[in-house]
């Protein structure tokens, strides 16, 4: 097993009266591992490094990352589980790099809540840029929880709760991930309307690039598969749309 390697000043505490977030890099290929290290540095981030399953879950409960790099194929066990141990311990966001551009692979990424995820082979530009806009979603979502949206947004049967990020249907709770609940939100905001999917990632990613538009197209299905695939409208060409009870 490869020991995990810290970054920054290598101690395991918070810097004092730094800024700086913490990143956990979980791949087994060192060029990669290297390359996404180095470009997260230059970044301002502290990164830890684990090349397995089993060393990226202590490392994710020693560390506390704000944020986790995780490639799928891992030694030990895969990046599915680690995703899953981690988030069993502390919410931590996940961006999930996979090898195939599988749907059904970054469907289950998704389902064990990884927040967003790229195809191999990635730029670095687009993996930094990707941290950040994750980092400011949570940093949205925490301003979100201590000045909170009054009220239950309640269409038909779907009830949204702004203030505990909770979600029912049927009133039975649906558990979301934080990605999957902004998105639900944005959609929510404009019943009926059609959101383009550029429009999606801007409002829920902060990405403004069409090449993270299979981001939005699998984050839907997720949803769907959650609240119940009739519920979101496809407009072929165009984007999605929340469907409500007609009044």
């Amino acid at each position: 097993m490869e020991q995990t390697h810290t970054g920054g000043n290598g101690t395991a505490a918070h810097p004092t009266g730094s800024a700086q977030r913490r990143v956990l890099v979980v791949e087994d290929d060192t060029t990669i591992v290297d390359a996404v290290s180095a470009r997260l540095r230059a970044e301002g981030f502290l990164v830890q490094t684990a090349a397995d399953g089993p060393s990226a879950v202590d490392a994710a409960e020693a560390w506390q990352p704000d944020l986790m790099v995780l490639d799928v194929m891992l030694p030990g066990f895969d990046g599915l589980e680690v995703c899953r141990r981690v988030q069993a311990q502390r919410p931590v966001p996940v961006l999930m790099l996979t090898a195939r551009d599988d749907e059904t692979d970054m469907l289950v990424g998704l389902g064990v809540g990884a927040d967003d995820y790229m195809t191999k082979p990635f730029s670095m530009r687009e993996l930094a840029a990707r941290v950040h806009v994750l980092l400011r979603r949570v940093e949205r979502a925490a301003l979100a929880a201590v000045t909170p949206r009054s009220g239950i947004l309640r269409l038909g049967d779907l009830e949204i709760d702004h203030a505990q990020r909770r979600v029912r249907v049927r009133n039975g709770d649906v558990h979301l991930t934080p990605t999957e609940f902004d998105l639900l939100v944005c959609l929510a905001n404009t019943p009926r309307a059609v959101l383009s999917r550029e429009q999606l990632l801007a409002q829920v990613w902060d990405w403004a690039d069409a090449s993270g538009t299979r981001t939005v197209d699998s984050h839907i299905k997720a949803l769907r598969r959650k609240i119940g695939a009739e519920r979101i409208r496809t407009v072929h060409g165009v984007g999605y749309a929340l469907e409500t009870p007609a009044p």
